[in-house]
């Protein structure tokens, strides 16, 4: 996948801020349903700090976690204007000062906005890292992150976060991973122990 990216619909930084806070335990093509009506009404932070957190729920109830969302965008919206000039800040640090933007949030959007070299780490790429061998014992996304900041070059971790995203979501899904389409099974570890068995 030599053009593998976001499957997130941005226009801008802030949009991408509140897409990727929205994905958590969500699938990329509910949040682009969700986020086309969001944006349209709130497409600022200034926008978005001005509105109740009912008026944000009633937007983006039909993902995971609603209220939980409702009310990080509207403390981030507040934050963004109050201490960094309502712009999303563009070092990862800062970052995670944002209400409901964590370390996984932090990295997605320096990595895929700002070109930082990260390696995000959520549900598949933990997943996908482990059965294929790129980590060992990892025990949490943070483990993992530390491992592959190691297996891949700087100049190739952007991309590779993406890599493994896009493998895990569809050819090496949890349930059922689709090894006869594989095309890295020379050096999957968890195919070399399924033709062992």
């Amino acid at each position: 996948m030599p053009e593998a990216k976001t499957e997130l619909d941005y226009t801008n930084v802030f949009e991408l801020t509140v897409a990727v806070l929205l994905s958590a335990q969500c699938t990329d093509k509910r949040v682009n349903i969700i986020t086309k009506d969001l944006f349209r009404e709130m497409p600022t932070p200034e926008i978005m700090a001005e509105s109740s957190i009912d008026a944000i729920f009633d937007l983006i109830k039909s993902c995971t976690y609603p209220r939980n969302k409702a009310k990080h965008l509207s403390g981030m919206a507040k934050m963004l204007i109050k201490d960094f000039n309502a712009q999303i800040p563009s070092n990862i640090e800062d970052l995670q000062k944002l209400p409901g933007v964590g370390r996984k949030t932090a990295n997605v959007v320096g990595s895929v906005y700002f070109d930082i070299p990260a390696m995000p780490v959520d549900t598949h790429v933990f997943r996908v890292a482990d059965r294929i061998g790129l980590t060992t014992n990892a025990k949490n996304p943070l483990q993992a992150e530390l491992q592959l900041l190691k297996t891949f070059p700087k100049e190739k971790l952007n991309i590779a976060h993406h890599w493994l995203i896009l493998h895990g979501r569809y050819l090496c899904k949890a349930r059922s991973p689709e090894c006869k389409r594989c095309s890295i099974t020379s050096i999957c570890k968890y195919f070399s122990k399924k033709q062992i068995c």
